[in-house]
């Protein structure tokens, strides 16, 4: 133990790689690459630090390649989960006691080990294995996860050093505690920087975790456990543990000991855990934190007075980029009629050039979505807005599975502002777009602003000024993160901490010092030096 004040490193945004041809770092991905697609790999649990081997297993694929097996994964069922939670347990007794110094130096060493070591390693793995691009998988895997780990640090210290005030006499202290239990961690496909953030910010803050990935991303998660330990972190304080939800799920909400769960995903999924976890609220020792970033149905907006050509930019980048399956992707847009005909044109245009297939070939701009359950699903919204009278699918709408889940990126215009793409989530690569008469403007925002049960993400894209804060003031809270003429989608660490209320979530901001308070108990400590030695107050003379 020493008795200094300790000051991070002061954290900066990742720089993100190119990969253009001739890099190094290109190089090294593409051998990476090959070297995941010859080896086909086992993926164990990680209980206590320990790797089980369950012999119920899985197959993690290519889902560009549905019939290449990346790796075997060994599943977890209700013996597994209550090991996972007793090993949790277990190592809370030293984690919560471990400096917070010493703490974070486990995710700053994760941090540097990924931006150098395991770069290519977790961007391949991230490729593979959910069917992103160099570039998407650079933006996420790599740049976003080391964002995550060097910025929640600081934010930690930042938390910290926030003390009350204290009178003369006294010495007033805050004294931020984990939560009393453990914390499980239920984590999505389609960022392995999600993935990796949700356990790993409640372990900076002294709690520990029971990790459950999705099972469509099991190899990345796989990685990212392998470098957190190398990292040096303490045996059972994350415990990875793949298996179906119907298996693990019922154990980690009905223990006392549930604290609070970090979950992305569905938001019938979420709305079903707050019900579990309702109904045995008297079984807990404390009330859990519920925190959840869900469902969305992102929208783009633009003004009479919008510039085309970046209006259409934005809606082919934000609606198409990793196949629409980003949380903030661009899903609906409300577009005025005397603007729409140059918009079209130049979507158009871009959308002809853009290639679709495997991630290794680098041309490609997007791939497979991540599973023939997708697929049947997107395949049965493009074909029932092909028959509507209320529609017209005007780009893309092919869907092929016969080697990967491919969904050809899909423009539908409507007449229908409540038609069924234009209100529910497909996350996939499918934009609705609604024309409005320009003299119809505001009716037009009241339909955006109501038109969706959620509120994660949304852009509004005008060069008039007053148009500008007319909107951001008639959408406030239609979106947690909104975008001035630019795509809904590419938040970053440290500049725009993401997440949506509505059906969307608890917006407690990932990528913020808000969300790290979510994993704290704090308590206030008031220290009198001189008590008093009598109870008579003056007002009794």
């Amino acid at each position: 133990m020493t008795d200094a004040f300790f000051r991070t490193p002061a954290p900066k945004n990742e720089p993100v790689l190119a990969y253009a041809p001739g890099d190094q770092a290109r190089t090294e991905l593409q051998k990476q690459l090959e070297k995941f697609r010859g080896n086909q790999a086992e993926i164990p649990l990680v209980i206590g630090g320990k790797e089980i081997r369950t012999g119920k297993t899985t197959k993690a694929i290519e889902p560009h390649k549905h019939a290449s097996v990346l790796a075997v994964a060994h599943e977890a069922g209700e013996a597994e989960t209550q090991k996972a939670i007793e090993s949790a347990l277990h190592a809370k007794k030293s984690w919560e006691k471990t400096p917070w110094e010493e703490r974070a130096a486990v995710f700053l060493k994760a941090a540097d080990l990924l931006a150098t070591k395991y770069r290519a390693t977790l961007n391949a793995a991230t490729m593979l294995n959910q069917s992103k691009t160099a570039y998407q998988a650079e933006i996420d895997s790599a740049c976003e996860l080391i964002d995550f780990f060097r910025f929640n640090v600081h934010f930690l210290t930042k938390l910290y050093q926030e003390q009350p005030e204290s009178s003369p006499g006294v010495w007033n202290r805050m004294d931020y505690r984990p939560l009393e239990g453990f914390v499980a961690a239920i984590t999505p496909f389609n960022f392995t920087a999600i993935a990796g953030n949700l356990p790993t910010s409640a372990a900076l803050m002294g709690n520990t975790v029971v990790w459950k990935p999705s099972g469509t991303a099991l190899f990345s998660g796989h990685w990212v456990m392998k470098i957190l330990q190398e990292a040096g972190l303490p045996d059972g304080v994350i415990n990875f543990l793949p298996g179906p939800s119907s298996k693990i799920a019922p154990a980690l909400f009905s223990h006392p000991d549930f604290a609070g769960v970090h979950f992305t995903g569905s938001t019938a999924v979420f709305h079903d855990i707050w019900k579990k976890v309702a109904g045995n609220l008297e079984n807990y020792k404390s009330y859990p934190r519920l925190v959840g970033e869900t469902g969305g149905k992102d929208f783009v907006f633009a003004h009479p007075s919008a510039a085309t050509k970046e209006l259409a930019t934005a809606l082919v980048r934000g609606a198409f980029e990793y196949q629409g399956q980003k949380c903030s992707a661009a899903s609906r847009a409300y577009i005025a009629k005397s603007i729409w005909t140059s918009v079209e044109t130049e979507m158009r245009a871009q959308l002809s050039e853009i290639k679709m297939g495997d991630v290794c070939d680098f041309s490609n701009f997007v791939s497979a979505v991540i599973d023939e359950k997708s697929f049947d699903k997107l395949h049965a919204y493009i074909e029932r807005a092909k028959k509507s009278a209320d529609c017209k699918v005007i780009l893309g709408g092919k869907c092929d599975k016969s080697v990967g889940y491919f969904v050809e990126p899909t423009v539908i215009v409507t007449t229908n502002p409540n038609y069924e793409t234009m209100r529910e989530e497909l996350f996939g690569p499918v934009l609705t777009v609604y024309v409005y008469e320009d003299k119809d403007y505001e009716a037009a925002l009241d339909l955006c602003d109501k038109g969706s049960p959620y509120a994660l993400t949304g852009a509004f894209f005008a060069q008039d000024r007053a148009a500008i804060v007319y909107a951001s003031e008639k959408l406030r809270h239609a979106a947690g993160n909104f975008y001035i003429n630019d795509k809904p989608t590419g938040a970053v660490v440290g500049q725009q901490p993401f997440g949506g209320a509505r059906a969307s979530g608890t917006n407690d901001k990932a990528g913020s010092i808000l969300n790290l308070i979510r994993w704290t108990s704090p308590r206030s400590i008031k220290e009198t030096f001189n008590p008093p030695t009598n109870y008579r107050y003056p007002f009794l003379g």
